[in-house]
């Protein structure tokens, strides 16, 4: 029997039909992976978190709560993490690349073309979910795709102000939540911290979506993503819900655009101040180290200088 060899599949000399077939596919530009890999993330969060949302309101929380939307957006984010991260790092949001840009882990050049295809992403998902839910919509809605109202369903894509909220109350609701999430994910790969197993960050940055929804949603939706908002309500323009998904809630749609980046810069700032710029230098660790130890030779020779003798194989120096 001849056995087969598992050899990468981009290889000719072994490589059968499929192989051969998938190879013609392979992307070598780096960016241009990245830049994929940031779409699929992307939509995969949305397509859960959104589909959720779907199911709850056509349901009329017959089948889900506001629990549920919580679970959906966190495990969509975590089974998004998953899918993009090994690739482009996973940011699935323009406010954690800015921020990124901002403390040089990320290139200035790279982040237009991260924000079009987490954009992208999150644009497909809704439409995903629409196509998926749209004899629920129509049945619920009566036929009527509206942006506000009992029956409203453009909810179920972007995020809408409750409406005791003030444009200054949601703008704060925005730089307090990204702010939030941004020192997590700091905290969670800060490796001179207490950093999370590298197989569990995806979960744990799921955590923290599900702890800010049930903390911080009911105020606006917490977008905490510019893309996760602006790629579904475009979507929705075009789709049928017309221009009023840009003029409800006092022109609420720029909010989840600018707070979100400021409340991430925000969130950047504090955990750099308060936490990573105390960090011992690796280099001055190290130092004081070697002098500590060079100090406790010192003494021992001096409390007994019986072994520091020639005779006993030792050459007097410690250092």
């Amino acid at each position: 029997m001849r056995t087969l060899h598992k050899l990468p599949f981009w290889c000719p000399k072994h490589a059968t039909g499929m192989d051969r077939l998938l190879n013609t596919f392979r992307i070598r530009s780096s960016l241009v992976r990245e830049c994929l890999a940031e779409c699929l993330g992307v939509y995969i969060m949305i397509l859960f978190g959104c589909g959720s949302v779907a199911q709850v309101t056509t349901s009329e929380n017959s089948n889900g709560h506001y629990l549920s939307i919580n679970l959906g957006f966190a495990l969509g984010t975590t089974f998004g993490v998953y899918v993009s991260r090994g690739v482009s790092g996973a940011h699935l949001n323009p406010a954690v690349s800015l921020s990124l840009c901002f403390l040089g882990r990320h290139p200035w050049t790279r982040l237009p073309f991260y924000v079009l295809f987490q954009i992208l992403g999150a644009f497909m998902a809704a439409a995903t979910v629409a196509l998926q839910y749209y004899d629920a919509i129509q049945f619920y809605s009566g036929g009527h795709l509206t942006v506000s109202g009992p029956k409203a369903t453009a909810g179920i894509f972007s995020t809408y102000p409750a409406d005791y909220l003030s444009l200054w109350g949601g703008i704060m609701d925005q730089v307090v939540g990204t702010a939030a999430l941004m020192v997590c994910i700091l905290a969670l790969g800060d490796t001179r911290n207490s950093p999370a197993p590298a197989g569990l960050q995806p979960v744990l940055v799921g955590a923290v979506v599900l702890v800010i929804g049930v903390s911080m949603g009911s105020n606006s939706g917490y977008a905490l993503n510019p893309a996760r908002d602006i790629g579904p309500r475009l979507f929705t323009y075009i789709a049928g819900w017309g221009d009023e998904v840009f003029r409800a809630g006092r022109s609420w749609w720029w909010v989840p655009l600018v707070a979100t980046c400021a409340g991430a810069l925000v969130g950047t700032l504090i955990y750099e101040l308060l936490i990573e710029v105390h960090h011992p230098e690796k280099g001055l660790i190290s130092e004081s180290s070697a002098q500590g130890q060079a100090t406790e030779n010192r003494q021992a020779v001096e409390l007994h200088p019986e072994k520091n003798n020639p005779k006993d194989g030792l050459d007097g120096t410690l250092m």
